[in-house]
C-alpha cells in the first residue's frame, strides 16, 4: 500500500506568491511571450461540503504518487507536487504544447475549521480525493474548576 505525504502545519501565508502571479497575467495578457518565472501548473480542484466533511477532488492526471503533498492546518489546505516530463523517443517539432508540467501548489482556505486527526486521502486515475471532518460547533467540552 502506498501512502501520500500528509504533512501538519499551522497557518499559511501566500499573498506574495499570488500578487507576482497577478501581475504575470496582466503582463502576459498583453505579450504573451511575457514572463517572470518559471509558468507552474495549477491543477483543477472541485471542493464539496456535506454536514460532517469536505472533499476535495484535485485534478492531477500524469503525476506520480510518490510526487504529492498534502498539507493542512486547521483552516487551510495546501496540495503540491510535480508532473515530470514525458520522454519522446523521436526527434520532432511540436506543433502544439498544452500540457503543463513542473511543480504546482494550490492553497485554500477552508469554510470551517477541520479536525486534522480525521483526514484521508486517496488517488485513483488522476484524481487526489482528500477527505477532511469538520468540528462540530455544536461540540461542547467540560472544564474542571479547581480550588483556588
Amino acid at each position: 500500500m502506498d501512502y501520500i505525504k500528509i504533512r501538519f502545519a499551522s497557518d499559511f501565508d501566500q499573498i506574495g506568491s499570488k500578487s507576482g502571479r497577478i501581475v504575470e497575467d496582466m503582463f502576459r495578457s498583453m505579450l504573451p511571450l511575457f514572463t517572470l518565472s518559471e509558468r507552474t501548473l495549477e491543477p483543477q480542484i472541485d471542493v464539496y461540503e456535506t454536514q460532517k466533511e469536505i472533499h476535495i477532488l484535485t485534478e492531477v492526471a500524469g503525476v506520480e504518487e510518490e510526487n504529492l503533498e498534502v498539507e493542512i492546518s486547521r483552516k487551510t489546505i495546501t496540495i503540491s507536487g510535480h508532473r515530470s516530463q514525458m520522454r519522446h523517443t523521436q526527434k520532432g517539432t511540436y506543433r502544439l504544447a498544452e500540457i503543463q508540467y513542473g511543480p504546482f501548489e494550490r492553497t485554500l482556505v477552508l469554510p470551517v475549521l477541520i479536525d486534522t486527526e480525521k483526514v484521508t486521502a486517496t488517488y485513483i486515475n488522476g484524481l487526489l480525493h482528500v477527505r477532511l471532518a469538520k468540528i462540530s460547533r455544536d461540540q461542547t467540552y467540560e472544564i474542571p474548576i479547581s480550588d483556588g
